[in-house]
């Protein structure tokens, strides 16, 4: 079972939360998700548990307790739901051909040379 955990500290580690829910069964994985670029805490995590009963009675004792002066928020994670960014618009991203034509941008505006 696989359980979200929110409103995490930015101090909380894996390993506290290994211990935290290892009280209540069989912890199989601890991932706390963090900036790729800064490589800090999101304040967010998952654990996954051997045993759904054990999931969900966790989840019962877990929910809303304190863990680094954070009362933590806990449910069974949801699938992610797949991105759709066909309505977003173009961002652009550069010239790939080395035109000297810049870098297009926000709905292609600006950017350099145009021709």
């Amino acid at each position: 079972m696989e359980i979200y955990v929110g409103n995490l500290s930015y101090n909380t580690q894996e390993d506290q939360l290994m211990e935290l829910f290892g009280a209540h069964g069989s912890v199989s994985q601890v991932k706390i998700v963090t900036d790729r670029e800064t490589g800090r805490s999101r304040g967010f995590g998952f654990v996954s548990m051997a045993n759904a009963d054990e999931g969900r009675a966790a989840i019962e004792a877990m929910n809303g307790s304190e863990v680094d002066r954070r009362s933590l928020v806990v449910n069974e994670a949801r699938e992610r739901k797949p991105r759709d960014n066909s309505d977003r618009p173009f961002r652009g991203g550069g010239d790939r051909n080395r035109n000297r034509q810049g870098g297009g941008g926000y709905n292609q505006r600006g950017g350099g040379n145009r021709r």
